[in-house]
């Protein structure tokens, strides 16, 4: 993790167009220089968070911060475009999408799994997500350096430039209009988004989607873990994709 402190430098390196997971700023911060971070912030996506005086002192220690650090990533986001575009390397291309997952535990878990499963890039969202930080690198097990990962502050677009490019968009979601996750032919370019934790897939999101899909459950619990979840559907994939007569 590496730390970027005080006001002018925190400024020009959201404007450079770093890697930044999330700026704090101590509550209470007033001036012209906080205020064209806040809106350089806006205007790139980036997540701003204020932090009582306590807080921001754990985060700061003997730095002379100014009320302002930033968190660079760990890891080199790519262009939506260029992990789509580059999926078709691939005889069958396909991606995962990661609606707002919180718990770095999770996504360290499920890009694991993702990796595992051969998945040719990963799509997350930049704004309440969880950050790619040391803990997210640690869980996956070195998954994290084999993986295209994208971040997006929008899924619609992606989406949509998905949709353009041939690919049939599967989401997994709980409704009165899913089908069980084994029904649906995985052929051809698949996108497979995966929800938030406990609201799932948003409505906007769903909407997108040419099938929803459920994993039925025999327990008295109505979901499973997100990183089982996307195991089970992704090895779906996998498994139909191997077991089809070639042409």
């Amino acid at each position: 993790m590496e730390i970027i402190y005080g006001r002018k430098p925190v400024l020009e390196a959201i404007n450079a167009g770093e890697e930044i997971e999330v700026i704090y700023v101590a509550y209470g911060q007033r001036g012209e220089a906080i205020n064209r971070i806040f809106t350089a912030a806006k205007k790139n996506n980036l997540k701003i968070t204020q932090l009582s005086s306590k807080k921001f002192k754990h985060f700061a220690g003997n730095l002379n911060a100014q009320g302002v650090i930033a968190i660079k990533s760990l890891y080199k986001f790519i262009d939506y475009r260029e992990l789509i575009d580059g999926s078709f390397k691939s005889k069958e291309p396909l991606i995962l999408i990661l609606d707002t997952l919180q718990d770095t535990h999770n996504l360290g878990a499920v890009l694991r799994t993702a990796e595992c499963a051969g998945v040719d890039g990963v799509i997350i969202t930049s704004n309440n997500s969880a950050p790619v930080n040391e803990t997210v690198a640690k869980i996956s097990a070195g998954a994290l350096s084999h993986l295209k990962i994208s971040r997006a502050a929008n899924l619609i677009q992606p989406i949509k430039y998905l949709k353009e490019k041939g690919f049939w968009i599967v989401g997994a979601h709980l409704t009165d209009k899913s089908v069980n996750y084994d029904s649906v032919d995985y052929s051809g370019p698949i996108a497979l988004i995966m929800g938030n934790e406990e609201k799932g897939i948003r409505r906007l999101v769903a909407e997108e989607c040419d099938f929803l899909v459920q994993i039925p459950m025999k327990g008295k619990i109505d979901s499973l873990n997100v990183s089982v979840a996307t195991g089970v559907i992704l090895f779906e994939i996998n498994r139909q994709r191997s077991t089809k007569q070639p042409d």
